[in-house]
């Protein structure tokens, strides 16, 4: 018996280069960066003072009442959920939309949650007592509310997943999806990831772990240019926040209705290094396991992979290892793929990242056209990887590509799409 072939129909995000999808790719490919240097009070006291906050403000897009009861991170999913759903060419919940919401699924995840709805609570709790830390805390804070309230928005009454996996969860939250549908378990899935985490917490915190760049603290320096993947001069990441959330959809279904396709989601892989709580297995084993899955799910060789859109956070660690999988899975075809970043532009969105970039790595399948990798400007002699510094032509034919998320706790994804 065939598989099931899975599509994506549709696309929304709100990213710190763009309010929606449109505006984000334009950035992505023009090379603009979106991080910025804080300037809340608070910032002045910590060891970094520079992140990539979300171009457009949530409380632009949704109705004001809507938006108060929601985390920080559930407004970033329904902003990007809501473009998404009108983009696969539904209207209204499912009933009104022609859908079966015993048929369509939710899968959005987040790596933290809504730590700043707990964050700000406590703080209610100290200054002003119990009485005064707010009812909806709970349902705001839960990892699982910006899938639940996506259900709600669309009449989802399928399985309404939110996994955890901290950086990988975007793509593990896609890699779901797709097993919802081959499954058999729906025939629609909302699929993604977001995340807000930009507080003084999580970035004091990040920061004494030595996972931040350090960089951007002085008050000359540049905050686009602090994100460079593979660069000598990488010290850290950017933390960046947004959502990204792909309409997933089987074909027979999408094709019933005439929907337009963006790309087809080939496969995943998902494993585990076993190796370290926040730093990834030097050799990348994990992470290569995790490609050779995503690759024989798929069906498909390395030679079919024209590109590859990495992990690549700026951690000097990190974008080693990645290197290292690239090329104990794809072999002598390597040389052939074109690598980017674009972690570069946007920071790391953490449980969101995966979502966002395989946002881009559909959309450089379907407009042949790779982001650059900004801010290297000297290569890693450690890394030998054809990476884009500025946009890049693919090739026309049927094509393949990746997306590569890792996360602490040993968290490894890759989902391959083809062209359509």
């Amino acid at each position: 018996m065939s598989r099931t072939r899975v599509v994506v129909t549709g696309l929304g995000t709100t990213s710190p280069v763009g309010g929606d999808v449109s505006t984000t790719w334009e950035a992505l490919v023009a090379g603009r960066s979106g991080v910025r240097r804080l300037t809340e009070e608070w910032a002045e006291q910590l060891p970094v003072k520079i992140a990539a906050r979300v171009a457009v403000e949530p409380t632009e897009v949704l109705e004001r009442v809507k938006a108060r009861r929601l985390d920080r991170s559930a407004q970033f999913a329904m902003v990007a959920a809501m473009e998404a759903w009108a983009d696969a060419g539904f209207s209204g919940p499912a009933a009104e939309a022609g859908v079966d919401g015993d048929r369509l699924g939710v899968a959005v995840a987040s790596g933290i949650g809504g730590v700043t709805t707990l964050l700000d609570n406590y703080d209610v709790l100290l200054a002003k007592g119990p009485r005064r830390v707010s009812p909806l805390a709970v349902p705001m804070l839960m990892p699982n509310a910006p899938a639940a309230n996506i259900s709600l928005y669309v009449g989802a009454r399928a399985a309404v997943n939110a996994p955890v996996s901290a950086c990988a969860s975007g793509n593990e939250a896609i890699a779901l999806a797709v097993d919802q549908i081959r499954l058999g378990r729906a025939d629609v899935v909302l699929a993604g990831g977001t995340e807000s985490a930009i507080h003084p917490l999580p970035i004091a915190a990040f920061a004494n772990m030595m996972a931040l760049s350090k960089t951007g603290t002085a008050d000359d320096t540049d905050p686009t240019a602090v994100s460079r993947p593979w660069d000598t001069a990488r010290d850290g990441f950017v933390l960046g926040e947004g959502a990204g959330v792909l309409v997933l959809e089987r074909l027979e279904h999408a094709q019933a209705r005439g929907a337009r396709i963006y790309a087809e989601v080939l496969g995943a892989g998902i494993t585990a290094d076993s190796h370290d709580i926040a730093q990834p297995d030097p050799a990348g084993r994990g992470g290569s396991r995790a490609i050779l899955r995503a690759l024989a799910e798929a069906e498909i060789d390395p030679a079919d992979i024209a590109h590859v859109n990495a992990h690549a956070t700026s951690t000097p660690q990190g974008d080693i290892a990645e290197g290292l999988m690239l090329h104990a899975t794809l072999g002598d075809h390597v040389s052939s793929v074109v690598v980017t970043s674009t972690k570069s532009m946007t920071g790391h969105l953490l449980g969101g990242a995966g979502a966002l970039e395989s946002i881009a790595t559909v959309l450089a399948l379907h407009h042949r056209v790779v982001p650059p990798t900004i801010n290297l400007d000297d290569l890693d002699p450690a890394v030998e990887l054809d990476i884009a510094t500025k946009r890049r032509d693919l090739p026309m034919g049927d094509i393949a590509a990746l997306n590569n998320s890792f996360g602490f706790g040993g968290a490894n994804v890759a989902i391959a799409f083809g062209s359509v």
